[in-house]
């Protein structure tokens, strides 16, 4: 073998390994430490927007370890053990946290922690109460319907949770042991957990960090500078 193809196969060799390491490092970054998620729908307006990419604190509420291996995107793939670290912290009311969907666990959601475990939730006439105190609203939270549902009426598309009520009279609710309350912060808008109940502490992934880059899917790819929201890049959020 000549010199010049030996150092070229070392070359090819080195970088091979230097993307498998970088790949390897990205993926325990993301399973981990810090994930990336996108707004898909308006259920956080307009806390967040859709179009609005995060960044995801997946270590304050405890790194865990992969639970499904198979194809990404897919629901093709098996269940397997998984761990989690222990938590610098739980998730607190007021927190935003993203979490698997209690329907449906390749599906990750993003709302506000209302209730923890052993609290006690009720909304009256849109408002919301956390062991009979109105909670913090938070700054741009949102109602989009005027109209106010009495308790036996207004279910949404479907029934509320327990048929405890309806979106604006419901509960009051008391949370069991490793059992969260959440909800969006377009309240008249949001699939949360008035309609599908409990969130498991199983479930956390993270909370949501930083806005790291965002734009309006409406503004045409001709202005595409008009479609950058550079005004809410870097945001932190709260």
């Amino acid at each position: 073998m000549s010199t010049a193809n030996a150092k070229s196969k070392s070359r090819f060799k080195g970088f091979t390994e230097g993307l498998f390491g970088a790949l390897i490092a990205a993926l325990v970054i993301r399973q981990l430490l810090i994930q990336a998620y996108t707004i898909p729908t308006p259920s956080m307006e307009s806390t967040l927007l859709v179009g609005d990419f995060l960044l995801v604190n997946k270590f304050n509420y405890g790194m865990r370890t992969p639970d499904w291996i198979g194809i990404p995107y897919t629901k093709v793939g098996f269940d397997v053990p998984w761990y989690r670290f222990p938590a610098i912290r739980e998730p607190q009311p007021y927190d935003v946290v993203i979490f698997r969907y209690p329907k449906d666990h390749s599906m990750d959601y993003i709302k506000r922690c209302i209730g923890i475990p052993g609290s006690t939730v009720e909304v009256r006439d849109k408002i919301v109460y956390l062991n009979g105190k109105k909670f913090p609203q938070p700054p741009f939270s949102q109602y989009i319907d005027p109209r106010i549902w009495k308790r036996n009426e207004g279910h949404y598309a479907f029934p509320t949770f327990r048929g405890l009520g309806s979106r604006d009279n419901y509960g009051p609710i008391t949370l069991p042991d490793r059992k969260y309350w959440m909800m969006g912060d377009n309240r008249d808008n949001s699939a949360d957990s008035r309609i599908w109940g409990f969130v498991d502490h199983s479930e956390i992934v993270g909370q949501g960090l930083i806005i790291y880059f965002s734009w309006e899917s409406r503004v045409p790819w001709s202005q595409f500078f008009k479609k950058i929201r550079f005004g809410r890049i870097g945001t932190v959020i709260r």
